[in-house]
């Protein structure tokens, strides 16, 4: 009984991690229609074809027309520069399939997954510096907020200071950006921890206009839509949204409102005052009832406290804003099927993972962490703090954990496809990796890594990148797993020596390794023999005899031969790319540290043809283990050194899709 009651408590917080995902659009077709091929449908096509490269390019605004054919596109101002992109072509996409043949156009998309909205707009006449406030597209979320435990009354007003807070703030006219009229507000209302608001102008319109588009939004949320657990409405000159969850990117500037000073009561033994009748009685009970309370709440406190010294507290990232939950035990044995052997994708040193769906039917995967794997409470702690401040497309999603009693568990989004090495390394599989493919898996991870080492607002080292820490989702966009070994960096640091060595033999660099140094260019070292790996279609471990796949490419590359090791199923027409990807891969992996690009430089490079890029050196490489690592298990940890185990067996994961 103990169980099913806070398995229901929790459902309410499972039904809002359900809004956490997917694309919500909305568009809006009107106007007169235009025949197929016509000139209008030219014109509209050629803008659409530089049109989110311009927006970018423009600050996040841009507007243009063609013979009688006028585009608007805008994307959020904390927008990261290729979810920008990828959300103004999804708005295309979604106008050429849904408004076919419509002169007017409007479609407004918001992806929780990269934390990126933006709207596309097409008419026949100009509509710079005129506010528009209609089309609307409306996005109210489908969870109701629990009234029957909720004092909305208090709610409406936390609401309505929190909306003006906001629109103080969107409307000051800075003159100093491009996207100048915005405004975030994150609040701690007395019913809830954390509410977001977001509001946001086009930079055409004046400060005014912006005002009574917003409020506009407002009202019409109000009298439409009160009592959603958040939403949003889009309009061509304004947008607005709210929800209890951090929707916005990386790079928002986020006022904070701390909730109202109200006296502790804790929640569960609370007494709600409104119950009690006439101003005479609440004059002379509530007080004592409140001091009464406030001392038993203080003793329990107390005694919770003590009994979680060990746990770790659900945390909020003041950069990525992302809230963890923390998940009741019950809830995930009953997403598992009490960990069913039908659920079990994943078998590792570290414990097993297991697929599992909540009772709003989302898709998850569970790591569930065994007694003695190695993988203890620095590394569990040390994935959900980091996880919890990182958000990017080409990372996996933590969604929560749970640790009760023995239980260490981890929960994140489900990625169906399971990992690179089972593709790559297979030679079924393996057919389905064109070239293209490859290409935008390598960037992929090549993003990731440059998000952890410098866009984010943290630095990481992820120290254990390998194939198999690389997921693949539904549409094989890889996302890089598994960040039990990361290191947190200053700013202004540049490397770091550690005690002990951490990570798989293989993809370690030899200062790492021999050295015990590891800096971003350990990183570099490993994804340049990951993206040899995706090139020959080959483990490191089948190489290892001979040195490793670093060494074997680099001594092809000295003959002239560079070309032979090339994936035999690859398209030959492809070759002189793939010889670039070559190069590169060995400038990533040189001996020399120094000598080794940036993240941000193997992106350039791997996007540009053009561009000119140096000579690599000889390749690092490992022939023996350092002393300490020799024992027992070395024998073992050097056979499987390129990505069947871990020196500290934490990143075994075998994962095979259901």
């Amino acid at each position: 009984m103990k169980n099913f009651t806070a398995i229901l408590l929790t459902s309410s917080f499972i039904l809002l991690l359900q809004t956490f995902h997917g694309v919500k659009a909305g568009f809006n077709c009107t106007g007169s229609s235009f025949p197929t091929n016509s000139s209008y449908q030219k014109n509209r096509d050629s803008l659409f074809s530089t049109l989110s490269d311009k927006v970018t390019s423009n600050g996040g605004f841009y507007n243009a027309s063609l013979d009688g054919v006028y585009v608007l596109a805008f994307c959020r101002r904390d927008y990261e520069r290729q979810g920008c992109i990828d959300c103004v072509e999804r708005s295309i996409r979604q106008i050429e399939t849904s408004c076919s043949n419509r002169v007017d156009s409007f479609n407004c998309d918001s992806d929780d997954r990269d934390r990126v909205s933006c709207f596309v707009r097409t008419t026949n006449h100009s509509t710079y510096r005129l506010p528009e406030f209609g089309p609307a597209t409306l996005d109210p979320s489908p969870v109701a907020i629990d009234t029957s435990t909720k004092n909305m009354t208090l709610f409406r007003q936390e609401w309505d200071a929190m909306v003006n807070r906001t629109l103080e703030a969107a409307t000051v006219d800075t003159s100093t950006t491009v996207l100048k009229y915005y405004g975030v507000v994150r609040a701690e209302f007395t019913e809830f921890p954390n509410v977001y608001m977001m509001m946001q102008c086009t930079p055409d319109i004046t400060s005014d206009e912006c005002k009574k588009c917003l409020q506009e939004s407002v009202t019409y949320f109000r009298t439409q839509f009160w009592g959603r657990q958040g939403g949003g409405i889009c309009r061509p000159s304004c947008v607005f949204r709210w929800d209890l969850y951090a929707f916005y990117g990386a790079f928002a500037n986020v006022t904070r409102v701390p909730a109202p000073p109200r006296a502790f009561i804790p929640r569960a033994h609370a007494i709600s005052v409104t119950r009690l009748k006439g101003g005479i009685i609440a004059i002379f009970v509530v007080p004592i009832v409140i001091n009464i309370l406030v001392f038993i709440g203080l003793v329990k406190a107390y005694s919770r406290i003590r009994k979680s010294n060990n746990r770790i507290n659900e945390q909020q990232s003041d950069s990525g804003g992302q809230s963890m939950l923390r998940f009741d035990f019950g809830m995930i044995l009953i997403a598992t099927d009490d960990f069913s052997s039908e659920n079990k994708i994943g078998q590792g040193g570290f414990g097993s993972v297991y697929k599992g769906i909540l009772p709003g039917g989302q898709e998850i995967a569970v790591k569930r962490l065994k007694k003695g794997s190695g993988q203890g409470d620095i590394e569990f702690k040390n994935e959900v703090l980091l996880l919890t401040r990182l958000q990017h497309r080409n990372l996996v999603k933590l969604l929560g954990f749970c640790n009760e009693g023995d239980e260490e568990i981890l929960v994140y989004e489900f990625v169906p496809n399971s990992s690179l090495d089972h593709f790559i390394f297979d030679e079924e599989k393996r057919l389905l990796l064109t070239w293209n493919m490859r290409f935008r898996i390598i960037e992929g991870v090549a993003r990731g890594l440059l998000y952890l080492h410098e866009d984010s607002q943290l630095r990481i080292i992820h120290r254990d990148l390998k194939a198999s820490n690389v997921l693949l989702d539904a549409d094989m966009n890889p996302k890089i797993s598994d960040f039990g070994m990361a290191r947190l960096f200053n700013m202004d640091q540049t490397r770091a020596v550690t005690r002990k060595v951490v990570g798989t033999l293989g993809y370690m660099a030899p200062e790492y390794v021999k050295h015990r140094r590891f800096s971003v260019k350990t990183d570099v070292y490993s994804f340049g023999v990951v993206l040899l790996e995706m090139i020959t279609g080959r483990s490191n471990k089948n190489y290892f005899e001979a040195l490793g796949l670093p060494a074997y490419a680099w001594k092809c590359w000295v003959a002239g031969e560079a070309a032979s090791i090339i994936d035999h199923v690859l398209n030959r027409s492809s070759t002189n790319e793939i010889m670039r990807f070559i190069h590169i891969g060995l400038l990533c992996v040189q001996e020399n540290v120094a000598k080794r690009p940036t993240m941000s430089l193997v992106i350039q490079w791997l996007g540009s043809e053009t561009i000119s890029i140096p000579l690599p050196t000889a390749a690092g490489f490992t022939t023996h283990l350092p002393v300490e690592l020799h024992g027992t298990n070395a024998s073992n940890q050097a056979e499987g050194g390129a990505g069947t185990s871990s020196l500290n067996k934490l990143s075994i994961t075998e994962l095979s899709p259901r």
